[in-house]
């Protein structure tokens, strides 16, 4: 199966490394650890999702199919994200908060691993109480992106607050589309096909893994040229 989709993804991975490669090379004041975690990202997701594009990366799970190659590329993805954001909430702090990273990247592990289980099980009680705690551990997620993660970053200047504003509003927003392309495809209640899924979950990954990184970067470097932003 050669989903064309999945050749779109690979391109558009493709596409986020050569432009974050760029912007490395003029960094305009943004540290040179948050272009690497860019372009850690789409490298790495992109690589699980040529696997898939190939062939592979899938298995049949109770008569579905199981893009395991998917919980391969969000296992590190979603966690580098995470530090991606922590790296914008203390831009110019002299610390950097590695213990609420540790919480964040904690939480979003049972996210991953509550929904992996929940696509293995066989039973539909046991699927959907996994579902359940997986988002359970997902509002969480959130309670510590707009808590205390949010706290660090309004102790920066305006403008740099509003950037974390803004990356912390659309990361939490498009990661609203994961848990809910779950449960609508046929891991849940079969309103959409396999395929559709898998179409959404490209198209949703790549606003996650490039475009959220795009407007993060952006914004920071739009802050530079104003001359509002330094390196620490």
């Amino acid at each position: 199966m050669t989903e064309w989709w999945l050749w779109m993804y690979v391109a558009a991975m493709a596409g986020g490394v050569v432009l974050f490669t760029r912007w490395r090379a003029d960094p305009r004041g943004v540290p040179g650890s948050e272009y690497r975690v860019a372009i850690a990202i789409p490298l790495w997701s992109g690589f699980w999702y040529l696997v898939m594009a190939l062939g592979g990366g899938r298995a049949e799970v109770a008569g579905l199919t199981l893009y395991w190659a998917r919980y391969v590329d969000w296992a590190v993805t979603a966690p580098l994200l995470l530090v991606a954001l922590m790296l914008t909430a203390t831009h110019s702090l002299p610390e950097r908060c590695w213990g609420l990273t540790s919480a964040l990247v904690g939480t979003n592990l049972v996210v991953f691993l509550s929904g992996l289980a929940a696509e293995l099980a066989t039973d539909a009680t046991i699927r959907y109480t996994l579902f359940t705690i997986g988002v359970l551990a997902f509002l969480g997620l959130y309670g510590l992106i707009w808590g205390p993660l949010r706290t660090h970053a309004h102790r920066q200047p305006e403008g740099i607050a509003a950037v974390y504003t803004e990356a912390a509003l659309l990361l939490s927003v498009l990661w609203v589309g994961y848990p809910l392309f779950w449960l609508i495809g046929p891991t849940g209640v079969g309103l959409i096909s396999s395929a559709t899924t898998s179409l959404l979950f490209v198209l949703l990954s790549i606003l996650t893994k490039v475009g959220w990184s795009i407007l993060d970067l952006g914004r920071l470097r739009a802050l530079s040229d104003r001359g509002h932003l330094t390196v620490v």
